[in-house]
C-alpha cells in the first residue's frame, strides 16, 4: 500500500476509534466501509477490521485502568458468555447472506438511541443492584446473543453491550463504556479476529496504520470520556447509535 494511503488509513482509523471509545462502540461505522472502498473483499475487510479493533481495546484499557476499577463478577460474565457467542457468529457470517441481518440490526440500533433519548436520567448515575441467579443467567444469555452479532457483523455491537450494562446491571455511562471498551475490545474482538483469521485472509500490509490509529484513538477517546462525564457520553452514545443504525440500513 502506498504511503499516502497508509497515512489516510491511519487518520480514518484514529477518528473512528476516538468516537468509538468516547461513545462505547461504533468504530466500524467509518473504518470497515473504508476498507471495502479501498478494495478489500468483505471477508478480508471484516477479519482485518476485527484484528485492528483489538488495538482500540488496548488503548482504552491503558487509560481506563488508571481511573476505573472493573467489577470482577461482571467481567467474568461478559467474557464467559460473550466470547462463545463471538466465535459462533464469526463462523456463521462467512456462509450466510447478511443484508437482512444488517437492516434488522440497523433498526434495532436506532431504537437504542431513541430509548436513551426518551430516558433522560438513564446512565447518568449508577444504580447497581443485587441480581438473582436467574437474572444473572438471563443477563449472560443476552450477552451471548450480542456476542453472536459482534462476531458476525461489523458495526455497533459494542453499543448494545454498553446499554445492556446500564439497563440490566445498573452501571452509569462512564463505567459501562470502560467495561465495553476493555472487555469487548480485547476479549470479544480478539477471539473474533483469531476465528476470522483462521477462516479468512487478513490484509497484513494494511495493519500498521490501522493498529496505530486504533491504539491512539482508543486512548484519546477513553480520556475524553473520563474528563467529560456521563452527560457528554450519553449524548455521543445517542448520536452514534442513530448514525450506525442508518449506516447499516442504507
Amino acid at each position: 500500500m502506498p504511503w499516502l494511503d497508509q497515512i489516510l488509513l491511519f487518520f480514518i482509523s484514529l477518528i473512528a476509534n476516538i468516537f468509538s471509545a468516547f461513545a462505547g462502540g461504533g468504530a466500524g461505522l467509518i473504518q470497515f466501509p473504508v476498507l471495502i472502498f479501498l478494495g478489500l473483499p468483505f471477508s478480508i475487510a471484516l477479519a482485518t477490521h476485527k484484528l485492528a479493533s483489538v488495538a482500540l481495546g488496548v488503548g482504552a484499557t491503558i487509560r481506563n485502568l488508571q481511573t476505573h476499577r472493573l467489577n470482577p463478577g461482571l467481567v467474568l460474565n461478559i467474557v464467559l458468555y460473550g466470547v462463545p457467542g463471538v466465535i459462533l457468529g464469526a463462523n456463521i457470517i462467512l456462509f450466510v447472506p447478511d443484508r437482512n441481518a444488517e437492516i434488522s440490526l440497523g433498526i434495532l440500533t436506532i431504537t437504542l438511541g431513541i430509548y436513551s433519548i426518551l430516558k433522560p436520567s438513564l446512565g447518568l448515575s449508577p444504580s447497581q443492584r443485587e441480581l438473582t441467579k436467574a437474572q444473572k443467567v438471563l443477563g449472560g444469555c443476552v450477552l451471548f446473543f450480542i456476542g453472536i452479532l459482534n462476531g458476525s457483523l461489523t458495526s455497533g455491537t459494542g453499543l448494545f453491550v454498553t446499554l445492556w450494562l446500564i439497563r440490566w446491571y445498573g452501571l452509569d455511562y462512564k463505567l459501562a463504556v470502560a467495561h465495553t471498551l476493555i472487555l469487548v475490545g480485547l476479549f470479544w474482538n480478539g477471539s473474533g479476529a483469531i476465528t476470522l483469521g483462521l477462516l479468512a485472509q487478513i490484509q497484513w500490509t494494511w495493519l500498521p496504520a490501522l493498529l496505530l490509529g486504533s491504539l491512539l484513538g482508543g486512548f484519546i477517546g477513553a480520556h475524553l470520556a473520563i474528563i467529560k462525564g456521563n452527560k457528554w457520553i450519553k449524548r455521543s452514545y445517542e448520536t452514534i447509535t442513530i448514525l450506525v443504525g442508518i449506516k447499516l440500513i442504507y
